[in-house]
């Protein structure tokens, strides 16, 4: 990631928020500060002015959904205003839906590796969007409930020159690495499995973006997994099974 990304995590729980800390502090994250609920959250954001929010959804009091709401809705700063990643073990369409219609730019499940959520960091730092691809799916089945704005019209444009399907304005290298999006894995993951550096999966991607009038990656995923429910994009093996709940195991190594 480079330069060291600063993070806020959120957690009702102690042990989880040791965890977080304990495992980031291996990465090129930077944990600035805590919070133990959304109230204490909103305060710890605006004091703090992190990159990344790592938000629980579920808390005491106020949720991390309507946390999130307030410091992106009410930030009182100059500049970007941090992106929020939503971890939590709780993959229910109605919390994705709210956290999304909040302002988050992730979702993703507390059973994901530590190498995934530290990607995911990177991801949403540099302003896209990432959902954990059992999530994606969770989303897709509820997609005739989906707010207008998280997939426009211009997502579905004319199919190409003997190509059926919302994907057939890409060319055979675009819908490769449009699926491999739509399976969550990061550009440095997506060039290692095709061969190309980052600069060239960013550029892709961002015209994919472009081709298909779409705003963010969240939206790809959506509509690949929508154009091919039972293809290539079948993911549900890539959460991993050693995250941050395993990870609590850890924190005082």
């Amino acid at each position: 990631m480079g330069v060291a990304v600063r993070v806020l995590t959120v957690d009702d729980q102690e042990l989880v928020r040791t965890a977080l800390r304990a495992m980031l502090r291996r990465t090129e994250v930077d944990v600035v500060g805590e919070a133990a609920d959304g109230e204490r959250a909103v305060d710890a954001a605006f004091a703090l002015r992190p990159d990344v929010i790592l938000m629980d959804v579920r808390m005491p009091g106020m949720t991390g959904v309507e946390a999130t709401r307030r410091i992106l809705d009410g930030w009182p700063h100059p500049g970007p205003r941090p992106r929020v990643l939503m971890l939590t073990t709780f993959d229910l369409d109605e919390y994705v839906h709210a956290a999304l219609r909040a302002g988050a730019s992730g979702f993703l499940l507390k059973n994901t590796t530590p190498q995934a959520l530290v990607e995911a960091i990177g991801v949403v730092a540099a302003g896209e969007a990432m959902l954990a691809p059992t999530v994606t799916r969770r989303l897709i089945r509820a997609f005739s409930d989906l707010p207008p704005p998280l997939l426009p019209d211009a997502a579905r444009p004319a199919p190409g020159p003997g190509t059926e399907g919302p994907l057939g304005a890409l060319t055979a290298r675009e819908r490769e690495v449009a699926r491999l999006v739509a399976q969550g894995l990061s550009n440095a993951r997506i060039g290692a499995a095709l061969g190309l550096a980052q600069p060239a999966v960013k550029s892709t991607v961002n015209r994919i973006l472009t081709r298909l009038g779409l705003e963010n990656r969240v939206q790809i995923a959506v509509l690949v997994l929508t154009a091919e429910p039972e293809g290539e994009t079948d993911a549900e093996g890539t959460a991993g099974t050693e995250g941050v709940a395993q990870a609590e195991g850890t924190a005082g190594a």
